[in-house]
């Protein structure tokens, strides 16, 4: 006798069941079984994932799906239901099913028989013993009778299993034989183990947001309904007498017979006006096209037709036609509609034909891009060409396919969120009902970091295994969240993808609702390609919505202003990448890149390419040694000389990927096609493959005229760092928008920084952008009432802040504030305003937060008068507000004068509610002692530098070292240009830990550092209360100007003898007027006022470089 389960959850019935796919599967093959169903409630997510893993465990794989259904919409009896597939037929019957509940408008309204009836066929369907069918007192007979006539050739199965009491069984057995349906033992796997009974507890309370009341009691039950033994499962359904329902298992598998079709991507035929083939559509289109595009300098229009024709070759030979033609219409869309595309991305900005059809906007002639590095005629797979689209367009695209292709063929992609370790850890102390204070102690223990796991966080963390040691529940908590860590937790749509289909989706994957009227697959990305579906990526990307909104800001003074005409080697936007200041630039934004530009002093656009492709994990190690053979200070070297041609532009450095393929195919004779399966085995690390090409590669070289010596040399060369390297097309590409970004700030700031600011959410990230657009001479205003939007405004000159920004401020309130001005005019005051807003919002706590932030500034009265005069204001318009004659002055309530707030308390309410210092920051009150201290904005520091800074304390932070156990702190401070993190070990703790305190604006004098990860910061040598030096600060100055040729050891020896022998009271500060350097010396090397000192200066320097400098007060 033998037995296979046939109704079985995974993971995959969501917050079900903990049962992973992969451990069911190898656990089944342990405990004996030959075959296996799947039988997820409602969904057929685990589906191919199941298939492969019992294929490749040698186990039978059975698709099925439970459903609740209803008897009928009138009767409120609901049947538990478990079907099986017989053949392709019934896998398609399940997707059918699948598909029409998971599309239903009211999900929690189960499908009907008679609704299900036409997708029955080849299906077995299988009652379960748990059924609420038996639940029925009245007539289960009746309903058992109607579910019979559902199948075809005893397809009706009445399940029974061996843990039923002897009256349940005999019922079950009696039924079978009055409606001549057969039993098949059902016994129910909802977990693997007896002891996973409490971890599937545990996940459907998570599930149900509810909690277990004593876990530790709940965590020692052992459940039945686990996946037994074969042999223990037999001996069972045998002591039950039900030998012959147990057999009735091992004939439904063997009835199950359903092959999976994996193929290469059919694509939907592209339906052309013309009403020619798409081979000669394309080629039309291409030839059309590339007349548009100018020819590079260098090149001829020889080399592009014959580029041309060689692209349309392989792609028709290999069956890509109507790819190109789809990807085309979509982006011929999106210029149509005017929507801002990138000038490409990836390995597609090295083909022509995306060139020619304005897929992309790289010349690959121009810039030296392989064809063959996007598609290789000998490596058969499909093109990949990603499409980025502005984020707040994208559905525009979406709805266009969607529309052009048909309901039934356009689909959505499933991705799943998994229970990660924050995540498990947070949902199983809600089950667990633990106090929020212990909740948050288990997850401040975790390690910070991508993909940590618990397992690491126990291997790596004192923190929480005290913790652990401390406390039996937190023990028990965490083992079962390292149960669940990993599993499915809930669905969500793939940021990016789409799949299209020439066929209705349904008939090739089971679908679902996706969003904005679209359907959605239930398989993920990689099992919906391998179905043989073209899946396409759309991706919405901020910068792009940034560059939109900055055109469209543009066109409107310059309708003609063309983005794609600027000059790639414009001297203010190279300036902007040499001094890195590229925040709000794509793929420039990190302290990290900025400062490898300042360092490299990119010249050219080649330059920015490469910075671009070596500041990533792995290729960074070059930058430096980029950057000095580039500066001239260290040798470049090539491993032939011959070599020089391919490796001379990055200076011998192997950058691009493509240079490795050139390397090839110059040196031993390879294609291009060959050489890219070359770089595709080195970059992963296959031995067998890379034995074969080496040996290929030497033969080769040695036939070009290379030693063999050379020749081995290259190749370990090449080895050695094509892992390193880049995919240069995207490299181009990126680089392209980026500069275009670039040209955009330096050359129309005010637009540039309107769009940036309405694209950004985080609020730190809005401080800096706010500083910077100053530093570009853009003035950003407070909201304003009469000219303020929903959103930032640029209006004659001025970026204002929207009102949808101020913190307090509802978007009811502010559509209501836009519709009044829109509908009656601006407004005159403050109460006018009052009067003209709808009551709901003539309140208080409503209208202050725009008082705050400048809203009603220049409208007669200061801040500190409208604050005052509000309440007032509200309850005189609640008194009068029914007279006939309200606008009588007699009536209205007076507003008496009063002095403004002080500058900080000013300031400080502007960055409550804005977030932002606006109209000042309080360190700007200290800009004379600034430049008297040669203090640096925060935006101009640079790593590896000595910095004094003037800055606004926003958060302290004391902790103990762990070595020696003493007191040190990190702060982070401000000035009108951003922030920095500001660290103080023990030893200036200990000095300056009186100063420490938050809001206060403090002298710092450090070390600029850069740290990986964590960008600029300031260690700190010396912290000074700016109030105190203000009062004691000098009156004068010596400055000592240091011409190059007085820059020479021997001086500055001489003059630090002066310093020993005349030290005084007066800073002294050097310049170099050579590179506009100015240092101020720290003061033990200050001067007096003396006619000895001046006289010693003169000597050394000449009367023309020494001056005593009068300096002005200021308060």
């Amino acid at each position: 006798m033998d037995f296979t389960p046939l109704d079985v959850k995974s993971s995959y019935s969501l917050l079900k069941s903990p049962t992973r796919i992969s451990d069911l599967v190898t656990t089944a093959k342990e405990r004996g079984y030959k075959a296996l169903a799947l039988t997820d409630e409602n969904v057929l997510y685990g589906a191919v994932e199941f298939y492969n893993a019992a294929k490749k465990a040698g186990i039978k794989p059975i698709f099925g799906l439970r459903l609740v259904v209803a008897l009928n919409e009138t009767d409120g009896t609901k049947l538990d239901l478990v079907f099986l597939a017989k053949n392709q037929r019934g896998y398609q019957h399940l997707m059918d099913l699948s598909t029409l509940q998971q599309t239903r408008k009211d999900k929690k309204v189960p499908l009907t028989v008679a609704q299900i009836s036409p997708l029955l066929d080849d299906l077995f369907i299988i009652i379960p013993p748990q059924s609420t069918v038996f639940s029925v007192l009245a007539q289960p007979t009746s309903i058992l009778t109607e579910l019979a006539n559902l199948g075809n050739d005893d397809s009706v199965l009445l399940g029974v299993n061996s843990r039923l009491d002897d009256v349940q069984i005999d019922t079950l057995q009696q039924l079978s034989k009055q409606l001549f349906l057969p039993l098949v033992g059902t016994s129910p796997v909802d977990y693997l183990n007896a002891n996973d009974l409490f971890a599937s507890r545990v996940l459907q309370a998570i599930d149900a947001g509810v909690e277990l009341k004593d876990p530790t009691i709940e965590a020692g039950r052992r459940g039945q309904h686990y996946l037994h033994s074969k042999e223990q499962v037999v001996q069972d359904y045998k002591a039950k007498g039900l030998s012959a329902a147990a057999q009735k298992t091992v004939e439904v598998a063997t009835l199950c017979n359903v092959e999976l079709q994996f193929r290469a991507p059919v694509l939907p035929h592209f339906k052309n006006q013309a009403g020619i083939s798409s081979q000669q559509y394309l080629r039309s289109l291409c030839i059309q096209g590339l007349k548009k595009r100018r020819v590079a300098p260098g090149k001829t229009i020889q080399q592009y037709q014959e580029r041309l024709a060689m692209e349309l070759k392989v792609i028709h030979e290999m069956g890509f036609d109507d790819y190109f033609l789809i990807v085309w219409d979509v982006m011929n869309f999106a210029h149509q509609q005017k929507i801002t595309t990138d000038p490409g991305r990836g390995s597609a900005a090295g083909s022509l034909v995306a060139y020619a059809l304005a897929i992309t906007e790289v010349d690959p002639l121009q810039y030296d891009l392989l064809f063959e590095r996007f598609l290789n005629p000998e490596r058969a797979q499909m093109p990949d060409i990603d499409l980025d689209i502005p984020d707040n367009r994208r559905d525009e695209v979406l709805q266009y396919v969607h529309q052009k292709y048909g309901h039934q063929r356009v689909a959505q992609i499933i991705t799943f969120g998994t229970l990660a370790a924050k995540q498990v850890v947070r949902d199983v102390s809600r089950v667990f009902n633990l106090p929020r204070y212990d909740m948050q102690r288990l997850i401040d223990a975790l390690p910070h970091g991508l993909h940590v796991t618990l397992k690491d966080a126990l291997n790596e963390s004192q923190q929480l295994k005290n913790l652990l040691d401390d406390n039996p529940k937190f023990r028990l908590l965490i083992q079962v969240a390292q149960q669940l860590e990993g599993l499915p937790r809930h669905y969500s749509i793939h940021a990016a993808g789409i799949v299209l289909s020439e066929q209705p989706l349904h008939e090739v994957v089971p679908l679902q609702d996706g969003s904005d009227g679209l359907l959605m697959t239930q398989f993920a990305k990689d099992t919906v390609e391998a179905l043989g579906l073209l899946k396409m990526d759309f991706l919405g990307l901020k910068n792009l919505s940034i560059m939109d909104n900055t055109l469209q800001m543009i066109r409107q003074e310059d309708p003609a202003f063309d983005l794609q005409k600027i000059n790639f080697s414009d001297p203010l936007t190279l300036q902007l990448f040499q001094r890195g200041k590229t925040e709000g630039i794509f793929q420039f934004e990190s302290s990290g890149i900025r400062n490898v530009l300042v360092n490299l002093h990119p010249t050219n656009f080649e330059d920015i390419v490469a910075v671009n492709a070596l500041y990533r994990p792995g290729p960074m190690e070059n930058i430096p040694h980029f950057t000095a053979r580039k500066a001239g200070k260290e040798k470049i070297a090539y491993p032939a000389p011959s070599l020089e041609k391919i490796l001379g532009p990055t200076y011998g450095i192997l950058v691009y990927q493509e240079q490795v393929m050139q390397l090839a195919s110059v040196m031993a004779g390879f294609t291009l096609g060959e050489a890219d399966l070359l770089r595709r085995a080195m970059s992963k690390k296959k031995k067998a493959t890379m034995e074969d090409m080496r040996t290929k590669f030497i033969a080769g070289a040695t036939e070009h005229g290379y030693s063999a010596q050379v020749a081995h040399q290259v190749f370990e060369y090449i080895d050695r760092f094509a892992n390193y390297g880049f995919n240069r097309s995207h490299a181009v590409a990126y680089s392209m928008m980026a500069f275009e970004m670039a040209y955009l700030k330096v050359h129309y700031p005010a637009a540039f920084f309107t769009a940036l600011m309405n694209a950004e959410t985080n609020i730190e990230k809005l401080k800096r952008h706010v500083g910077d657009a100053k530093q570009f001479g853009v003035k950003v205003s407070g909201p304003r009432i009469n000219i303020s939007e929903s959103s930032f405004l640029l209006h004659d000159g001025i970026v204002y802040f929207g009102f949808s920004a101020i913190k307090g401020v509802r978007r009811d309130f502010v559509a209501a504030i836009l519709e009044e001005r829109q509908e009656n005019g601006k407004f005159t005051d403050l109460r006018n305003f009052i009067t003209r807003i709808p009551e709901r919002w003539q309140k208080q706590e409503l209208i202050e937060p725009l008082i705050y932030s400048g809203a009603f500034d220049n409208m007669g009265y200061n801040r500190a008068e409208m604050i005052d005069a509000l309440p007032k204001l509200i309850s005189g318009i609640e008194l009068f507000a029914g007279f006939a004659n309200f606008d009588d002055p007699t009536l209205q309530t007076a507003i008496d004068q009063r002095n403004e707030f002080p500058l900080l308390t000013r300031l400080t309410k502007e960055n409550e509610y804005l977030g932002v210092y606006l109209s000042g920051h309080p360190v700007t009150q200290y800009y004379q002692l600034g430049q008297q201290l040669h203090a640096t904005k925060i935006a101009d520091l640079y790593p590896n530098s000595e910095a004094t800074i003037i800055v606004l304390t926003n958060h302290v932070k004391t902790i103990y070292t762990k070595r020696e156990h003493r007191e040190m702190a990190f702060v982070n401070g401000t000035d009108e240009t951003g922030a920095v993190d500001i660290t103080v070990f023990p030893k200036q703790y200990q000095q300056f830990k009186e100063q420490l305190e938050t809001n206060k604006i403090l002298i710092v004098r450090g070390r600029v550092e850069y740290r990986e990860g964590r960008g600029l910061q300031l260690v700190a040598n010396q912290l000074q209360d700016v109030k105190k030096v203000q009062q004691e600060r000098p009156s004068q100055r010596w400055v000592l100007r240091i011409l190059p040729s007085l820059d020479t050891e021997m001086v500055h020896r001489e003059l630090n003898n002066i310093f020993n022998e005349y030290h005084g009271s007066i800073p002294v500060l050097l310049f170099y007027p050579a590179n506009d350097k100015k240092i101020l010396l720290d003061q033990k090397r200050w001067l007096k006022n003396s006619q000895k000192a001046k006289k010693a200066l003169v000597a050394v320097l000449g009367q023309e470089n020494v001056v005593l400098q009068q300096l002005n007060s200021n308060h």
